[in-house]
This record gives structure tokens, sequence and C-alpha cells, in this order.
């Protein structure tokens, strides 16, 4: 056999361990670095837990744009009043209603709904407790009553009416207390018979009286149609207080 020679290039062999003492021809080997380091090159920040809570325990919770500082919560205004409701006035204007014949208008002229939805909601209980779930057809008869008291007033004033969907709807309900007394009433009283469409009537006519003073007060030009302002109240209550009756 013949002897062939390989030519073996010559490998040296680092004997020390420092990797930079090596030969020339020799590629030192990069130690790679773990991730997320803050000497990685990756431009992460940094966030110390410590520091952050003691940050938040020794400064202001919130504080909201515009504030400059944390929320004083005893310069807010009550809840009832932010929606609206207000208890005194409420009160002031179902007193005015108790006397029929001097019921005073100037309570009036800021007309509310909170006032009627109480009222509102008081009958409905009353009528429940009498045994009568009656409560989408008071409802309906609520819209249709105070869109017809509307029609209707501005149709008898004409141009001169200043009488708004508002304000009567307000009225409407204000003077629904004396139906809201009779259908109290009625849970102790006998149905039917004379003596109860009497004290029917008696209630009828109370809120008859109340609303038609207040429609009069409140408006221009309702003065000379007093008597056909005064019938349409009176229909609107005495459809009330027939759901009381029957």
């Amino acid at each position: 056999m013949d002897n062939k020679q390989f030519k073996i290039p010559p490998v040296n062999f680092q004997t020390s361990g420092n990797p930079n003492v090596a030969g020339p021809n020799i590629q030192q080997r990069r130690v790679p670095t773990p991730p997320f380091q803050p000497n990685s090159g990756i431009p992460f920040m940094s966030f110390d837990i410590g520091s952050a809570t003691a940050s938040t325990s020794s400064g202001q919770i919130y504080s909201g744009p515009g504030i400059g500082g944390s929320v004083n919560f005893d310069d807010e205004e009550p809840l009832l009043d932010e929606l609206g409701i207000h208890p005194e006035q409420i009160w002031s204007k179902v007193r005015s209603v108790l006397n029929p014949f001097r019921v005073n208008h100037t309570v009036h002229k800021d007309a509310d709904l909170s006032g009627p939805i109480l009222l509102y909601m008081a009958f409905c209980l009353f009528q429940l407790l009498a045994g009568k779930i009656q409560f989408g057809v008071i409802l309906g008869w609520i819209v249709v009553s105070s869109i017809f008291l509307y029609v209707v007033f501005n149709m008898l004033a004409g141009r001169t009416g200043n009488l708004d969907l508002h304000t009567c709807t307000s009225v409407v309900g204000y003077c629904m207390f004396p139906v809201v007394i009779f259908s109290a009433l009625s849970l102790f009283l006998p149905q039917g018979g004379v003596f109860g469409l009497a004290i029917a009537a008696v209630f009828v006519l109370w809120s008859t009286r109340a609303s038609t003073g207040l429609i009069v007060s409140l408006t221009d030009g309702g003065d000379e149609h007093r008597g056909l302002i005064a019938y349409a109240c009176f229909l609107i209550y005495t459809l009330f207080s027939l759901l009381v009756i029957f």
C-alpha cells in the first residue's frame, strides 16, 4: 500500500483561562448576556416597587383635572339637589293645593315633575292596596290628560296662550293630591252607593278648583275661558276618581 500524506492544519489549544490570550487566528467567543438586563442594549425602563409605594403613600392619591388637589366631598351638593328633587319645594306646592279657594300660584312658577311622580306613585300604591293593579292605566291617563289640557288651553287662548306642556303636567300632577287622599280614604269607606259618589264629587271639585286657579294664574289669556278650562279639568279628575270607585 502506498503511504498517503494528509496535510493537517496545526491546532493550538488555549492553555490559560483568559480569553484575551490567544493566537491571532482564533476568534474570541462572545459571552451571551441574559435578556432584559440594564446593559443588554434593550430600551426597557426599570421600575422600583419600593420607591413607587413610598411616593404613593406620601403624596396625594387622586387629583382631578383642574382641581389641583384632593377632592373635597364636603363642598358637593346633596344627591337630591343634583337630581332636581327639592323636598321643601314639593311640600310647599302640595300645601298650596290644600286650600282650593286660595291657591298660592307663586310657588308653582318653577314647574317640576318630581312631586307629580311621587303623587302618582302614591295613587298607584293605594290602588294596589285596594286590589287593583292599574299602573299602566294610570300612566297612560296621566300622559293623555296632560296633552289634552295643553291642547285645549292653547286652542282657547290662541296666540296669547303661553302654557307649555311641562307646566301643564306639573299642575295636573300636583292637583291630583285630593284624588290621592280620596284613594286612601276609599280603603276604609264602603264602595259604591250614593255616599261614595258624594265623597268622590267633593274631591273632584277640589282638584278642579285648584287646577283651574293655577292655570289661569300662571298663564295669560285664560281668565276669560275659565269655565271651559274648569270643564276640561273636571273631566280629567273624574276619570281618575272612577278608577277609585270602580
